[in-house]
């Protein structure tokens, strides 16, 4: 969220911009100090009257900032945990998901990754652990960092996800049926959680899940289509 609230005082700050720089071109093209005023009156009442465009510019300001922030973390995010990716090693586009198995959303969203993972051979997939939503969580994702280490991070990934929200039944369930042998959370993988942790907030992500996609970022479960189009936009670019 405070990422959230840094983005809406920048939009604001761009229409305050806006005003004095309504002023500022009155003032280079020597307007009277009357004709100045009532430039920026102009430009004032422009945005008062025309208030549907505050979200629109903050939009776009979000994804300049979120564009801008991926490129930098560009290297560290699409650097999984040891097995934690899937589809192409050298993939020419890599798809980075920020995920808790206790997101609803991101348990929507799985069955869209593994369909375009089948569709398109040259598709690297990413997954990085959120752990947010509560003790289950934790506990998921330890087994989960576990699985990556032992080579069963999909078999795990895809069948806690099957099993419905991560309990202490299903996150058994889940270790017995795909064979994965838990160690708890250890240093290896506190550390790799408070990486993910940081690196979400470095590019903005206010939840899961968090789609990252050559320098663009989307949020929440937005979709098989919307993913597919993301991928051909970063390939076009590349």
């Amino acid at each position: 969220m405070a990422a959230a609230g840094g983005w809406r005082s920048g939009a604001l700050a761009g229409l305050v911009g806006l005003v004095i720089g309504g002023g500022a071109v009155a003032s280079f093209y020597g307007f009277q100090a009357p004709d100045k005023a009532a430039t920026e009156d102009i430009v004032r009442q422009y945005i008062l009257d025309h208030g549907e465009l505050l979200p629109e510019s903050m939009q776009r300001l979000q994804r300049r900032q979120a564009s801008a922030a991926v490129g930098q973390y560009r290297a560290a995010l699409e650097t999984p945990f040891h097995g934690a990716w899937a589809g192409a090693a050298d993939g020419d586009v890599v798809l980075v998901e920020f995920f808790d198995y206790a997101c609803g959303y991101c348990r929507a969203s799985n069955p869209d990754v593994e369909r375009l993972l089948r569709e398109d051979p040259r598709l690297k997939v990413v997954w990085r652990e959120l752990p947010v939503l509560g003790p289950n969580s934790e506990t998921a994702a330890a087994v989960s960092l576990a699985a990556a280490r032992q080579g069963r991070f999909r078999q795990f990934h895809d069948r806690l996800f099957s099993l419905g929200r991560p309990t202490e039944a299903t996150i058994a369930e889940a270790i017995r049926s795909v064979g994965v042998q838990p160690q708890g959370l250890t240093a290896e993988h506190r550390a790799e959680i408070t990486r993910n942790i940081e690196l979400a907030r470095a590019i903005g992500s206010t939840g899961t899940p968090t789609f990252v996609i050559g320098t663009r970022m989307l949020e929440g479960a937005v979709g098989y289509e919307t993913l597919k189009q993301a991928i051909a936009a970063a390939r076009s670019q590349s």
